[in-house]
């Protein structure tokens, strides 16, 4: 369903992502780790057409980005961290909007919307305007507004931000659900527990090289039979130091 093959990204002298090949299957939880500016992001911009490459290829669902754009947005969903919604339209106007981009037929757009804002929790506040949204019901929103047209290929920048634990735990249920229906997953988080509990393999990317991936277990193993995946991203992330000042606290 992914597929990056030696994907690179440079802006003049400094490469913020080198040669990262990735094969995400269909109906799999991908997790991407990474610390601050390892090159998730950029990484993630690349795959949703968002910034063009230096070199490398990508292909979502069989198409190629480079050579068939439309086909292969057509299959994805995106939700960013920090989602842009135009916030002088009311909720149900905005999925009403994203279906029309997505060439969705308005009977079925309708009947779309209406079980979206049920799954979010966003009923009552349908014919509110944005603006007047907490950050977490923008969050609940953007997710309503990128699964409108049910994407094959679900890609996510830091899915919990922003959402109360009630929201969350809602999340990361609709999640298992789609990945059982067969949709792909691919979430970039700074948070472990997430990973942890969510994705079948993860991947971890360090100053833009694609470090380890694999699932939980093989993971722990690269890392020298760490236990828990906090203790296993210090060590593949070369940040022992702040492993043993962690150790150190907890004795």
């Amino acid at each position: 369903m992914i597929e990056l093959e030696r994907l690179t990204k440079r802006y003049g002298g400094f490469t913020a992502v080198e040669e990262l090949s990735l094969r995400v299957d269909r109906g799999e939880i991908f997790g991407f780790l990474g610390p601050n500016g390892a090159g998730k992001t950029t990484t993630i911009r690349m795959m949703m057409g968002l910034l063009l490459p230096t070199s490398g290829r990508i292909r979502l669902g069989g198409f190629d980005l480079a050579d068939d754009p439309i086909a292969a947005k057509r299959l994805s969903g995106f939700v960013p961290d920090r989602p842009f919604l135009y916030e002088k339209l009311t909720a149900a106007e905005l999925l009403r909007f994203c279906g029309d981009l997505y060439e969705v037929d308005p009977p079925v757009r309708e009947a779309r919307i209406e079980k979206l804002l049920a799954v979010f929790d966003l009923v009552e506040w349908a014919g509110e305007l944005i603006e007047s949204f907490s950050h977490g019901m923008k969050q609940r929103l953007a997710f309503a507004a990128a699964l409108l047209h049910e994407p094959r290929l679900l890609v996510v920048d830091e899915p919990m931000v922003g959402m109360d634990p009630r929201g969350a735990r809602m999340l990361r249920s609709l999640l298992r659900s789609l990945a059982r229906e067969g949709a792909t997953l691919f979430l970039s988080t700074h948070s472990l527990e997430i990973a942890e509990a969510l994705c079948d393999r993860i991947g971890i990317i360090q100053a833009g090289r694609l470090v380890a991936v694999g699932t939980l277990e093989e993971l722990r193993l690269q890392a020298g039979n760490a236990q828990g995946l906090e203790e296993i991203f210090l060590k593949l992330t070369g940040a022992d130091d702040l492993l043993d000042v962690i150790q150190a606290l907890r004795a």
